[in-house]
């Protein structure tokens, strides 16, 4: 399931649509969607380096960790650390956000440090998103240039950045993200126990996956609860949620491991699964037929259903005179008392002189 919606990540956009773009979010009782993150940073970063995405190099907005954290992760990953300005750039958001080193170093009251490197750009103002947004579309034209070449944008918190700027502000970069011509994808993080259902209910909407991370076992009081909080830290529940381009909804779950080397995903149980699907919410009226309810609907007759086996009812219309088509409602007539189950209704015209139903205008004889 994690690895299905890295392929279409990778697939990226179709030419005039939107790129693909995935939230990854949990909450404090399962804090693991970082994890889940590392984990699609590196399989995107695999597929860049193997030729086989459709973007061709990957920008890294860092407001949560440290531009050398992702550094490490790529090169503990197997990743050349000399080749990595090649195709990988980090928008440094986390140092100094609103420029307050900046300007503490500018006043002489904090040492100087080395700002940027060759593929790390620091930036100082979160709250300008007009700014922000240039800021990452240049290094990613850093990267593949200004032709039709793509690449991908990781932003590692999105919670971060609700902190300074309100949420129509971030949609609307997020919109812009998406809507750019040379964005193959992008994904970021949310912790949804932080914000506001709205805030939630926006940010997921503008998504074409959504990936919820959830803990496996409920918390209780006391020690016990305390134990199971420890087991949620390295074992969670990932539920996904993928809209495709035909408008189907396709919902997926798998459970993954946190190991010292990364993660590891297993697939649930079919018991387990099937124990999820049963489970429906509380309501004032049953949702499924008790058995003498299927079988009283199995004796319905429907309307104008033939159930001779051998020959096919003959109904009366009414267009045939009343003499004409007596036998033929004493035959119905008789069987309808055999037969005290099925119900008839027979129309018998007042006298032959009425005219029967016709195709013809009623209106022919009037003078129009």
């Amino acid at each position: 399931m994690a690895e299905a919606t890295c392929r279409v990540l990778r697939d990226g956009a179709l030419e005039g649509e939107l790129a693909p773009a995935l939230t990854i979010k949990d909450s404090i009782l399962s804090p693991l969607a970082s994890h889940v993150f590392d984990y699609v940073v590196s399989q995107l970063s695999s597929f860049i380096l193997a030729g086989k995405s459709q973007s061709r190099g990957i920008v890294i907005v860092a407001f949560s960790r440290s531009p050398s954290y992702y550094v490490d992760l790529l090169k503990n990953g197997g990743f050349d650390g000399v080749s990595l300005d090649k195709w990988v750039r980090i928008l440094d958001c986390y140092t100094d956000p609103l420029g307050w080193k900046h300007r503490l170093k500018e006043s002489g009251k904090i040492g100087s440090s080395p700002d940027s490197s060759s593929w790390i750009t620091v930036f100082r103002d979160v709250r300008n998103l007009e700014k922000l947004l240039s800021g990452i579309l240049e290094l990613g034209k850093g990267i593949v240039g200004q032709g039709k070449d793509r690449f991908c944008i990781a932003i590692d918190s999105v919670t971060e950045l609700l902190r300074d700027v309100p949420l129509s502000s971030v949609a609307g970069l997020l919109s812009n993200i998406r809507c750019h011509e040379q964005v193959s994808c992008a994904f970021w993080l949310l912790h949804s126990d932080i914000h506001d259902l709205s805030v939630i209910a926006a940010l997921e909407y503008m998504c074409s996956i959504v990936a919820s991370v959830e803990g496996i076992t409920q918390l209780k009081s006391g020690q016990q609860g305390l134990f199971l909080l420890e087991q949620n830290l390295r074992k969670a529940k990932l539920r996904v949620r993928l809209k495709r381009r035909n408008g189907r909804v396709r919902l997926m779950s798998e459970e993954f491991y946190v190991k010292q080397s990364g993660i590891s995903f297993t697939s649930i149980s079919s018991s387990e699964e099937s124990m999820a699907q049963t489970l429906v919410p509380k309501v004032q009226f049953n949702l499924q037929l008790s058995e003498k309810e299927q079988i009283d609907r199995s004796k319905v007759v429907l309307p104008f259903e033939h159930q001779e086996s051998d020959r096919a009812k003959q109904i009366y219309d009414g267009r045939q005179s009343f003499m004409d088509g007596q036998n033929g409602i004493e035959t119905e007539a008789s069987q309808s008392t055999e037969k005290a189950s099925i119900g008839e209704i027979v129309y018998i015209r007042d006298s032959d002189d009425e005219r029967p139903d016709s195709d013809e205008d009623p209106d022919d004889d009037l003078d129009i």
